[in-house]
C-alpha cells in the first residue's frame, strides 16, 4: 500500500508539471525513505526524459526543497537562483591546473556523453590530468587511456539522504586550488543542484535543455558544447579498452537483452526467443551478455533455454562485455549502453528502442553512426518489430564488417 500510496503521489506532481502548473514544493510523504524510488524513477525521470527547459526550472524548484528536507542548511532560493546561473552556458579562459569530470553513472550515459568531454579536454588541454569521478565500472571503460585518472565515488540509489551523500562526497574529492569541475549533468550533483565547488570553477552540461530547438542526439549535443565551452569541435564518443584481442574465427554478433530495469523497454510475448533464433539462423557465432545477474541473468538462461539457441555467454564486467562488442561484427539490442558502445567502436548495431514517453527522447538518445540501424518502435507488436529486425539484419549481415577500431589512447579524440 505504501509504494501504491508513493506512485500515486508521485504521478500526480509529474502531471502537474506537465500541464505547466508545478507545486511550489514536493508533498512531505516523497521525501520519506520509503518513496525515494518513486520520487526518482517517476518525478526526476519524468522530468528529465522529456528534454524541456521549463520542466528543467520545475525540477529545480522542486528537488532544491528536497534537498532543503535532509539539510536544512541549504535554502531552497539560493540553491534555485545558483542554478539558473550555472546552466547558462560560458567558455572555459586559462589553465586549469587539474579537471574533473564526473560520471553520469549510468554507463551508456558515460559513453554517450561524458566520452565527448573527455576527448575535447585531452586534446585542448593534452598536459593536464583529468580524472574521472564516480563507479569504478563506468572507468573501467576509459581505463587504457593514460591521461584519465580515476575518483573512486559510488552513488548508493537508496533514500534520498543517502543519494545526496554522494554529492557532499563529491565536494571533498573536487576541492582542490586551481582545478575545475565538468559536470555532464550527473546524478552525482543531481543534476546541477548540488554545490560541489565555487561557481567559476563549475562547469555544466544541462543537457536536458542544451539545443532544445534541435532534434540532436545527446552525443551531438554534447559535441555542440564541448566546442562551445572548452574550444574543440568535433569531439566524439569513445571508449579506452587497450588492445582488442581477436581470432581467425568468425567474428560474433554481441547480443545484450538489458534494458536498464527499465521493463517499458522490452518487446512482450516470444519476441525475444524469435529475435535468438533469426540471428542464429545467420550462421553467425552469438555471444549475449548476462548483464549484472539477478532477474535480467534468469530471463537470459530462460530465452536461450526455450528458444534451444546456442550461444556463448558472457557473465562478467561490463567492461569486459564491451570488449566483446568492439570485437564483434554486429551488436543487436534494446536501447541500453552496448548500443552507445558499439556506435563508439564503430560496429554496425540493431537498436531496438521503445518505451520513450516523448518522441524527443527518442532523438536524444538513439546512437549515431552509418552502420546505425535504430528501430524505433511505438506499439510494441512482437511480429512487426520482429520483421523490421529481420529486414535490418539482412542489410548489415550483407554489408561488409568493417574493421573495428583498436581503441587505444590515440583513437580516443576524434
Amino acid at each position: 500500500m505504501k509504494s501504491i500510496s508513493c506512485s500515486s503521489a508521485a504521478e500526480e506532481v509529474l502531471a502537474r508539471c506537465l500541464a505547466g502548473s508545478p507545486p511550489k514544493t514536493l508533498p512531505r510523504c516523497l521525501l520519506e525513505e520509503a518513496c525515494a524510488p518513486a520520487l526518482f524513477r517517476i518525478i526526476v525521470e519524468g522530468l528529465a526524459d522529456r528534454f524541456e527547459p521549463a520542466l528543467c526550472s520545475a525540477y529545480a524548484r522542486l528537488f532544491a526543497s528536497a534537498i532543503h528536507f535532509v539539510n536544512p542548511e541549504w535554502d531552497v532560493p539560493s540553491l534555485v537562483a545558483r542554478y539558473q546561473r550555472v546552466r547558462r552556458p560560458r567558455p572555459i579562459i586559462g589553465k586549469p591546473r587539474r579537471i574533473f569530470v564526473l560520471s553520469r553513472v549510468t554507463l551508456g550515459a558515460d559513453v554517450a556523453v561524458t566520452s565527448v568531454l573527455l576527448a575535447a579536454l585531452k586534446r585542448r588541454f593534452p598536459r593536464t590530468e583529468i580524472i574521472l569521478a564516480g563507479p569504478r565500472k563506468n572507468y573501467e571503460l576509459f581505463a587504457a587511456d593514460r591521461q584519465i585518472q580515476h575518483a573512486p565515488l559510488e552513488y548508493r540509489r537508496g533514500s534520498l539522504a543517502e543519494r545526496l551523500q554522494a554529492g557532499y562526497e563529491l565536494r571533498r574529492i573536487v576541492e582542490e586550488p586551481g582545478s575545475i569541475v565538468i559536470d555532464p549533468d550527473s546524478r552525482l550533483t543531481q543534476l546541477g543542484m548540488l554545490p560541489v565547488c565555487a561557481e567559476e570553477a563549475y562547469y555544466l552540461f544541462e543537457s536536458r535543455a542544451y539545443g532544445a530547438e534541435t532534434d540532436l542526439s545527446l552525443p551531438e549535443l554534447a559535441a555542440r558544447w564541448a566546442e562551445e565551452i572548452i574550444g574543440v569541435p568535433g569531439a566524439k564518443p569513445f571508449v579506452a579498452l587497450g588492445r582488442i584481442r581477436r581470432t581467425r574465427r568468425k567474428r560474433p554478433i554481441a547480443v545484450s537483452l538489458g534494458v536498464g530495469e527499465n521493463p517499458a523497454k522490452r518487446i512482450p510475448g516470444v519476441f525475444e526467443r524469435e529475435l535468438l533464433t533469426a540471428l542464429s539462423r545467420t550462421g553467425t557465432p552469438l555471444y549475449i551478455d548476462k548483464g549484472a545477474g539477478g532477474s535480467e541473468g534468469e530471463r537470459v538462461e530462460s530465452v536461450l533455454f526455450e528458444s534451444g539457441v546456442k550461444a556463448t555467454v558472457w557473465e562478467g564486467s561490463f567492461a569486459g562485455f564491451a570488449r566483446v562488442i568492439a570485437a564483434s561484427s554486429l551488436y543487436v539490442g534494446y536501447d541500453s549502453a552496448g548500443q552507445h558502445v558499439a556506435a563508439a567502436c564503430g560496429i554496425p548495431l540493431i537498436s531496438i528502442f521503445a518505451g520513450f514517453p516523448v518522441h524527443r527522447m527518442f532523438d536524444r538518445w538513439r546512437p549515431k553512426g552509418e552502420a546505425s540501424r535504430v528501430i524505433r518502435v511505438e506499439q510494441q507488436d512482437p511480429k512487426e518489430t520482429l520483421a523490421a529486425v529481420e529486414e535490418a539484419l539482412s542489410a548489415s549481415m550483407t554489408r561488409r564488417a568493417p574493421r573495428a577500431r583498436v581503441l587505444l589512447t590515440e583513437n580516443t579524440a576524434s
